[in-house]
């Protein structure tokens, strides 16, 4: 699950990691009171940063400096409610709703630091770099020793020698060296006790006056650690998510829109990533990914292929199951209900294998619906790309 910065910042703060003084608003007055209130505490400017699910914002103009309240008010104005597009959001952008305003600071040096699970390696990382403000990626791809990394230990947390020697390999000034390991202990703190799967501050800044800021926050969450934070859960903010997806959450299907037309029906994740992998063998592009878990049942399969068939790019469809805890007559039997109730018009291939394979052919055969049926994942594939280039 992800969040805006506002939110994710006042997680932050409640952990000691230092963020800036700010306020989240949803209209041109608001702003402009959070901007007075700053400017009377001492700030020299104010930030209005648009609150999207996306990166690369202040490259669309969603991250703009105001000298004044009247500026600030202005900025608002024109931010709240526009569609900002970024590189992450695709062309279709997104619709700014909620903006941060919040105080300048005297920078100095920008950082970057993140923390994220090396599944390769079962442990929490840390990594630092002294190219805050850039895409990290493009860092890591043109110098990878810029990366700074730290393993840690789940049981004992990131050691104070650890982020020391990070402070040192960032080349920060001795008299900030106890204030960052204060500062990357707090962040970490944070991110084992919130469940977080990713936890990114760029920049990670060093001010004139000495002091060390989170500028910015990017935080997400482990979706099946969520059951252990209800206030974290009420964070969720689902006019950033695709409506499909919402609607697949609903009913616990694991399902991601994709650009192809070739809609994808699958049990298991391993399989469905195999699923889309031929898919694209054969020439063709998945429209989805769409993992119905090995106990689904009827009800949730008719609920899988009504959002399959909301995608209005799916020109046909491959439903590839292997039958084990899901048995196939289960799977037959809710396709066959979807199919009836959406009145489908589109090619339906069929791979099916495993428990009650027998019985959940029978189930479509008597049906009276036209599926087209493979015996392996080459032939499904190759079928139903085939399907798909004639049902254009």
């Amino acid at each position: 699950m992800k969040i805006h910065e506002y939110q994710g910042k006042a997680i932050l703060r409640k952990y000691g990691v230092a963020v800036p003084r700010g306020e989240m608003v949803t209209t041109r007055e608001e702003a402009e009171r959070v901007a007075n209130d700053l400017f009377h505490d001492g700030a020299k400017g104010v930030v209005v940063k648009a609150q999207i699910h996306a990166g690369g914002r202040g490259k669309g103009g969603g991250v703009k400096i105001a000298k004044s309240v009247d500026e600030a008010g202005q900025l608002a104005g024109k931010m709240l409610g526009m569609t900002l597009i970024t590189h992450q959001t695709g062309p279709e952008g997104k619709k700014v709703q909620r903006l941060l305003i919040e105080e300048t600071l005297p920078i100095e040096r920008e950082l970057y630091l993140s923390i994220v699970l090396d599944r390769a390696v079962g442990k929490p990382v840390f990594m630092a770099s002294a190219s805050g403000g850039m895409e990290i990626e493009e860092v890591a791809a043109k110098d990878p020793n810029a990366i700074i990394k730290e393993w840690i230990e789940p049981g004992l947390g990131l050691g104070a020698f650890q982020a020391r020697k990070i402070a040192f390999k960032l080349g920060l000034k001795p008299e900030l060296v106890n204030q960052a390991v204060k500062f990357m202990q707090a962040l970490y703190k944070a991110y084992d006790e919130t469940d977080a799967s990713l936890m990114e501050i760029n920049p990670f800044i060093t001010a004139s006056d000495n002091r060390l800021f989170a500028l910015d926050a990017k935080l997400n969450f482990d979706d099946n650690g969520l059951f252990r934070h209800p206030d974290l859960k009420d964070l969720r903010d689902i006019t950033e998510e695709d409506p499909l997806e919402v609607e697949a959450s609903k009913y616990g299907l694991n399902y991601i829109k994709l650009d192809g037309n070739v809609g994808c029906m699958v049990n298991g994740a391993g399989l469905a990533m195999a699923t889309m992998d031929i898919i694209q063998y054969a020439g063709g592009m998945p429209a989805n990914f769409l993992d119905v878990g090995g106990g689904a049942n009827a009800e949730q399969v008719t609920h899988a292929f009504e959002i399959l068939l909301s995608d209005k790019n799916v020109k046909a469809v491959l439903i590839n199951i292997f039958g084990g805890i899901l048995r196939v007559d289960t799977l037959a039997t809710g396709v066959v209900q979807a199919a009836q109730q959406t009145k489908i018009q589109l090619p339906i291939v069929l791979r099916l294998e495993g428990t009650n394979v027998e019985q959940g052919r029978e189930i479509l055969k008597a049906s009276g619906l036209n599926f087209i049926v493979a015996e392996t994942m080459k032939d499904a594939a190759e079928k139903v790309v085939a399907a798909a280039k004639g049902a254009r």
